[in-house]
């Protein structure tokens, strides 16, 4: 058996990282890859604590925040690539020029 602080470990290495790729690039894929690596890294810390309580709930929330991640991944990658097919740029910087 895996002892607890593994998985927060684990779990707090892939916050970091999502949240370090969010900050330095100025990509929009890949900010939005960041912030779906940190949602992952809290349903890992919500499956652990889960498991090692034996309560169900937390799985359970977490498939729901799964079923709600792909819906806000599905208009995410929507509204990027509209706004690649507009701009023919994925830089956060020009997203402020969108206005009219």
């Amino acid at each position: 058996m895996v002892p607890l602080n593994y998985f927060l470990i684990l779990a707090a290495i892939l916050f970091c990282l999502g949240v370090i790729g969010f900050v330095m690039k100025r990509n929009l894929i890949t900010m939005f890859m960041s912030i779906e690596l940190m949602l992952n890294s809290v349903n890992l810390t919500f499956v652990a604590f889960s498991r090692h309580i034996n309560v169900l709930s937390g799985q359970i929330f977490v498939f729901f925040v799964m079923v709600i991640a792909a819906a806000e991944a599905a208009v995410g990658l929507a509204i990027i690539v509209a706004f690649y097919r507009n701009r023919e740029s994925l830089n956060v910087d020009e997203v402020d020029r969108m206005k009219l």
